[in-house]
């Protein structure tokens, strides 16, 4: 019989019960996703009549299969095999992943299991009450569910059953644990919702947003603390930073992180996950295609999680067109690459620049100026502001001709205005060892920017991310270094993680601009692709300000 059982079991767990009969009410499941939020959430969203009868439904999966089998006189380890066949299908419903695009964890699927199983009621009661115990102690659902396999297992493991029992009692217990590793480490990195926390769902009065991030340095690696047991072997030398690499290239994206405590100056609060796909700069820039798909897996996350806009920071910025593929593919979540603000806060930042660099004795006039990077829309923005107030203007780039063609364009319209300051086009990064100012805003994963480039007693605007310029210019004399892109967000800000901006309420303006989207819900303000409209730039200095972000200068 077990040949025909099994497969049969596997069946009956794939079947979406839940989902359809929500469906049928008229409510889509995705919008309570249990495996973002647990069952405290599905009760506030889909009333306690149609979660109990989903979680009915999902009991049923569980202990029909079992009922049947004990009906049959299968012995305690066949009846394990049907219920670890059942799970299996509840977690990877092969026949109906379209319509069940949801982590379904199968809790009432464990505890039907459970139920079908020859238990004494002494043991019986022991994962019940242990996966109780875990949820009124703790308040995570998730360590409550997990109870009822790992209560299991220790029945079966201590209980005199045979070896065939307690392995299928492991495999079933690890099925859940692998099942609920996302939950586990938010759980580690204190942002797995508890029983009574509010929900992190948008409403009138919270903002959701997401945004996608990615290690710098393998350092960065160690932020998270489900990664962090790892960096002792690394320092032994047990692991090597090539095996770290590969190993990353495997994970999906996953929640790492949030900015909490943002509060507009209407008084709206904006929660902002922070979500990681574990790739290098290098490893992004090397690896297209790996990068685009974990940047459209982010994107779903991102909505899983209930966010309405989704920023690709750093090197995911630039990713799949700069972020229109990864639109295409993710239709029902906004997604923004930042750009627009990012351009914005340079065109805020540079004049008050400009001001302390004349205050200092300098005159603009007779200044010479570089712009690295100026192939790119940032920086070749900084390059039409400043070129009109300084006396020369040198202008980076990879793209020769292309620059030219853009060093024309500036000269043409200059000459119109009845400015013509000499513009120099190069493609060699030393030229800047001639400049006074210096404003870079590249895409490169390595600095750029070393102390043979730089003239002693230059100002340098740094809007690169990672930074254009190598720490040891710092130490050349009199050379002054200025984070550009940085803002400083309203309220009593906080990144439980370190993105590296200086202040835990400080953060990259694309972030910002993520924020400002989803508080605003003016999506056709989001910047994709290459194009940056002057008319969306100024749309979010204004916004930022009225809400309350500041730029830093």
């Amino acid at each position: 019989m077990m040949p025909v059982l099994l497969p049969l079991s596997y069946a009956l767990g794939a079947l979406p019960l839940g989902y359809w009969l929500a469906r049928r009410r008229g409510v889509d499941l995705r919008t309570a996703s249990p495996y973002t939020l647990g069952l405290e959430t599905a009760l506030r969203r889909l009333g306690l009549g149609l979660t109990l009868l989903a979680f009915l439904l999902d009991f049923a999966k569980g202990y029909l299969p079992l009922a049947l089998g004990r009906g049959l006189g299968l012995g305690v380890e066949e009846l394990l095999a049907l219920g670890v066949a059942v799970y299996l299908g509840h977690l990877y419903p092969l026949f109906f992943r379209d319509p069940w695009p949801l982590r379904a964890k199968g809790a009432g699927v464990l505890l039907g299991v459970l139920a079908g199983l020859p238990l004494e009621p002494a043991w019986g009661m022991v994962p019940v009450a242990l996966g109780l115990a875990l949820y009124a102690l703790t308040g995570y659902a998730s360590l409550g569910a997990l109870g009822l396999p790992l209560g299991l297992f220790g029945v079966l493991l201590f209980g005199g059953f045979p070896l065939g029992a307690k392995v299928l009692g492991g495999l079933l217990f690890l099925l859940a644990l692998w099942r609920y590793k996302e939950n586990l480490g938010r759980i580690l990195e204190g942002t797995e919702p508890r029983l009574g926390s509010p929900l992190p769902l948008p409403s009138q009065r919270q903002v959701v947003c997401a945004f996608l991030i990615h290690p710098l340095t393998v350092e960065d690696f160690w932020q998270s603390p489900r990664f962090r047991w790892a960096r002792p072997l690394v320092r032994l030398g047990l692991l090597k930073q090539a095996w770290i690499e590969r190993l990353a290239e495997l994970f999906r994206p996953m929640k790492v992180g949030e900015v909490r405590g943002v509060r507009t100056a209407d008084g709206r609060e904006v929660l902002c996950h922070l979500i990681s796909a574990p790739l290098l700069p290098h490893q992004i820039k090397a690896k297209p295609e790996l990068a685009v798909r974990r940047a459209i897996q982010g994107a779903r996350l991102a909505k899983e999680l209930g966010a309405t806009v989704v920023g690709l920071g750093a090197f995911w910025s630039v990713v799949g067109e700069k972020g229109k593929r990864v639109q295409e593919a993710v239709p029902d979540i906004e997604v923004t690459n930042g750009g627009a603000y990012t351009a914005g806060t340079v065109k805020a930042a540079i004049p008050g620049i400009l001001a302390h660099f004349a205050q200092s004795g300098k005159d603009l006039r007779n200044t010479t100026a570089a712009v690295v990077g100026a192939n790119g829309v940032v920086a070749f923005g900084i390059a039409r502001q400043i070129a009109p107030l300084v006396g020369r203007l040198i202008l980076v780039g990879r793209d020769r001709e292309r620059l030219e063609k853009s060093a024309e364009s500036l000269r043409k319209n200059l000459e119109r205005k009845g400015q013509a300051p000499e513009i120099q086009v190069t493609t060699e990064v030393a030229a800047i060892r001639e400049a006074d100012l210096v404003f870079t805003a590249t895409s490169d994963p390595n600095p750029v920017i070393y102390p043979e480039h730089v003239k002693p007693g230059a100002w340098i605007y740094d809007e690169g991310v990672p930074p254009d310029v190598h720490p040891s210019v710092r130490e050349v004399p009199g050379v002054r270094v200025i984070p550009g892109g940085v803002v400083r967000l309203p309220g009593r800000a906080k990144a439980t993680l370190d993105l590296h901006f200086g202040a835990p309420d400080q953060v990259p303006a694309c972030l910002a601009e993520t924020m400002i989207l989803a508080a605003e819900e003016a999506f056709d303000r989001k910047s994709l692709g290459g194009e940056v409209k002057a008319e969306n730039i100024q749309f979010f200095v204004e916004r930022a300000e009225a809400l309350g972000f500041k730029v830093v200068e």
